[in-house]
């Protein structure tokens, strides 16, 4: 897979890193001559280029008309717009994702501004607290499909009804199912006889209009009022 992320920060330097890790080709675009340079001496087997990415030229230096995926990951979120608009339109560049620097921003990282995919940093770090302290809730972990689907955690408390019981026997409603048990540490497969315990966290892709029933479902008590 080819790749380009705009922006040369510590966000970009980590997913750069990582991916040609994994063995995928990788070209990082930075304007700031620090960054740029940062991103030279740590990010090896990559290909920086110094310059705006909002600019089509620079994108065009980058061979974006040949890329597969595009990483809007500056610290401005005027800028991962344009480049997720400029990505998807002038490009067609199939799969674009971007990062998401302020929450109240997050309604405009839409499909008609190129975004396939949006992450926002903080609601982020907001499911990861809710996780550590929550039980029963249920927590939203990824967005997905524009916001028609998600993944969600709910860790299953001492009195649920299906503790000690196997999954065949849980009425989950027609838009979610179970694609992973989190039981100290280990991934259970969702079997239907797996026999679900205290402390289970159970990871479920469902539409948003389910969620209710589906925590009814697992955990065995309606959303609080």
């Amino acid at each position: 897979m080819r790749a380009i992320i705009a922006g040369g920060g510590n966000v970009g330097r980590h997913l750069s890193s990582d991916l040609i890790e994994r063995g995928h080709d990788v070209t990082l675009i930075e304007q700031e001559p620090g960054p740029a340079a940062k991103a030279e001496r740590q990010v090896r087997g990559a290909r920086v280029i110094m310059g705006s990415p909002c600019e089509l030229w620079v994108l065009e230096q980058a061979k974006i008309e040949t890329v597969d995926v595009v990483v809007a990951a500056t610290g401005d979120d005027e800028d991962n717009l344009v480049i997720s608009l400029l990505a998807k339109q002038e490009y067609s560049v199939p799969r674009v994702l971007a990062r998401v620097n302020h929450p109240k921003n997050e309604w405009l990282f839409t499909e008609q501004w190129g975004v396939d995919a949006a992450v926002s940093p903080p609601h982020i770090l907001t499911s990861l607290v809710e996780e550590a302290v929550t039980v029963g809730d249920l927590v939203r972990i990824l967005p997905l499909e524009r916001g028609q689907a998600s993944l969600v955690e709910l860790t299953l408390p001492e009195n649920s009804p299906n503790v000690g019981r196997p999954l065949y026997e849980m009425r989950l409603p027609p838009d979610a199912t179970i694609v992973a048990i989190l039981r100290e540490g280990h991934v259970v497969i969702p079997q239907p006889e797996a026999v679900l315990a205290e402390g289970d966290e159970v990871i479920v892709l469902t539409a948003p209009q389910a969620e209710p029933a589906l925590r009814q479902a697992v955990v065995g008590q309606a959303e609080p009022v």
